[in-house]
């Protein structure tokens, strides 16, 4: 039995993004397309989301635009293409602060959301630090963290410190400390109910970008499965590594259970369709009972990159 339906849903996208970006050391390798997502996790009479986007108004619309970012749509109008609005959404775990997961708060007025105690505090003090560290703050925007000083005020934040178990049954939340950012938080699904689940899903938000930085290859040392971590981070490459190893022992090593929000080629490995809004929708997996909601583009059998 399936306990959940999971969606990675397209809000907007960069047409072209430095591959440098998403994979450490790939310089001078081009520029790919990156899809700009949250996740739905949808149960029986009930749905929770990772990340959130980012309002395309004020500072948001600033660094959208700066990141050349097209297409952008409201959740109102995301949600719809699986039969959701925002307000029936009722908890958020957010993956790490930057704008474009943690900018559109307002938007979920029914919602409790849950982030890292070090996500949240480590950027406050870095919004205190001199204009020369600035670069410390790239991607923030800081009316976001006071948004999230707001929500603790109002009694809809949980700050959370470290892993924690069945925040919601099958649902667990763990750390990646100084990978990313501060304190990356990733989701894994448990879909079965069972603390040793055969059927565990890992939503992994910036942690893992493309499908190499799970499954890369080297020249060099002759390694066609290796891990290649992102490219963009405020910690160690290292540390990522190492949390990319963990969440792969989570789903027994069988890599496309690990999910990269932004990897364009999603619709490779899972049944998934544009909308009437010329974003894609992929279905992770489906509750017991559960519709699809999605078809299979262009015959597709979702068996890539496994």
């Amino acid at each position: 039995m399936s306990l959940y339906s999971i969606y990675v849903l397209e809000y907007g996208y960069v047409p072209e993004y430095h591959k440098s970006g998403l994979i450490y050391g790939a310089h001078n390798e081009g520029y790919v397309k990156l899809p700009y997502c949250y996740a739905v996790i949808k149960g029986d009479g009930w749905a929770a989301m990772v990340d959130v986007g980012y309002n395309d108004a004020d500072y948001g619309k600033y660094l959208g635009d700066l990141f050349n970012v097209k297409n952008w749509h409201s959740p109102r109008d995301v949600l719809a293409e699986i039969g959701l609005t925002p307000e029936d959404i009722t908890a958020v775990f957010v993956t790490h602060a930057h704008f474009d997961h943690f900018g559109n708060v307002e938007a979920f007025p029914n919602a409790t959301f849950y982030i890292q105690k070090k996500e949240l505090q480590d950027w406050i003090w870095a919004m205190s630090l001199p204009d020369r560290m600035r670069w410390i703050l790239h991607g923030i925007d800081s009316a976001d963290i006071l948004r999230g000083v707001q929500l603790a005020r109002d009694k809809r934040l949980v700050v959370v410190d470290g892993p924690m178990e069945n925040v919601f049954p099958g649902i667990d939340l763990h750390v990646a400390y100084d990978t990313h950012t501060f304190a990356c938080m990733w989701v894994t699904v448990r879909n079965d109910g069972r603390p040793d689940s055969n059927d565990s899903w890992v939503l992994a938000g910036d942690l893992v970008y493309q499908f190499e930085n799970l499954k890369g290859s080297s020249e060099q040392l002759k390694i066609d499965d290796m891990y290649l971590p992102v490219g963009l981070a405020t910690g160690s490459q290292i540390n990522l590594i190492m949390a990319s190893e963990t969440m792969m022992s989570q789903v027994g090593y069988e890599m496309r259970r690990v999910i990269p929000v932004h990897e364009e080629r999603l619709n490779t490995a899972f049944p998934s369709r544009m909308n009437g809004l010329d974003l894609r929708i992929s279905e992770i997996c489906l509750a017991s009972g559960a519709a699809s909601l999605v078809e299979i583009e262009g015959g597709s059998s979702g068996k890539s990159f496994q």
